[in-house]
């Protein structure tokens, strides 16, 4: 944090501990990218893959600035209140609808963006509902590639001003990052992270769950079984079922072949989730 009178500054760093935003991390780290964060804010769902929070253990340690980890609870459990009539308010998950539409989504707001930004009002010393004083400006650093450009957005906040040094400064595309990781830390891999029944998992990645992480697919299963148990078939205050995959079938049903075995194109994770998930 520096001060200068009456103007103050802070650098945060969004962290994800998926590819972009550790690798810009360990950047940071290292002097490669500038200023030094004041801090990485990890903002948890509870229902990240085991790898996920392995690797944030360990990107801890590479660090010379402070994680914060935040968390609003788990996102699981949210989707299980609207299973039950009469339970807590839940947050909507963009699962998709069998009329060929998607649901609402809430999940990235409240169990990323709000609880993230929770936590630098709190670093910038700002009180519940306070007005951010003039001069206060804070740099949240996004991991956003070059080949993701489209999910570049600004915060609504005046005072926060989102940089993406991975295009600005660099510019790296995902692959760049996978590449410079890999040369200087031989033997490590980097997770994809992602919630665990997030509906955007391409099938290459529910495939790789499925044969390598069988506790987590299963769980996947589960949850997508459970958004059409409740009444009348579907979550509540919808009218039609949901699925967590975009065939609009039971996940356990679903053919995960490849693309190329199907003569199909493989759609990634592109806008989304507003510049947040998945880096």
């Amino acid at each position: 944090m520096t001060t200068n009178g009456k103007s103050q500054s802070l650098t945060i760093l969004s962290l994800g501990a998926g590819v972009q935003s550790s690798v810009m991390a360990l950047m940071a780290a290292r002097g490669d990218l500038a200023p030094m964060p004041d801090a990485a804010i990890f903002a948890d769902t509870q229902w990240e893959p085991q790898a996920v929070y392995d690797h944030l253990d360990w990107l801890e340690r590479q660090l010379p600035y402070p994680v914060y980890r935040v968390s609003k609870g788990s996102i699981r459990e949210s989707i299980l209140e609207g299973t039950k009539q009469g339970g807590r308010r839940y947050a909507s998950i963009p699962f998709f609808i069998e009329d060929g539409g998607i649901g609402r989504r809430q999940c990235t707001a409240e169990f990323k963006i709000l609880p993230i930004r929770r936590k630098i009002r709190e670093l910038a010393g700002l009180k519940h509902r306070q007005h951010a004083p003039k001069g206060l400006l804070v740099s949240q650093w996004l991991g956003i590639s070059t080949d993701e450009i489209t999910r570049m957005k600004q915060a609504p906040e005046k005072w926060i001003k989102n940089r993406f040094p991975l295009i600005d400064d660099l510019p790296m595309s995902r692959a760049d990052c996978l590449a410079w990781f890999k040369r200087r830390y031989l033997g490590r891999h980097l997770p994809r992270s992602s919630c665990i029944g997030c509906p955007f998992h391409k099938d290459s990645e529910w495939r790789d769950m499925r044969d390598n992480h069988p506790e987590s697919f299963a769980d996947a299963i589960f949850i997508d079984e459970q958004i059409r148990s409740a009444s009348r078939g579907c979550l509540r205050g919808m009218k039609q079922k949901q699925y967590m995959h975009r065939s609009r079938k039971p996940l356990a049903e679903v053919d995960l072949s490849t693309p190329a075995e199907r003569g199909q194109v493989e759609f990634g994770f592109m806008d989304e989730c507003d510049g947040i998930c998945g880096l």
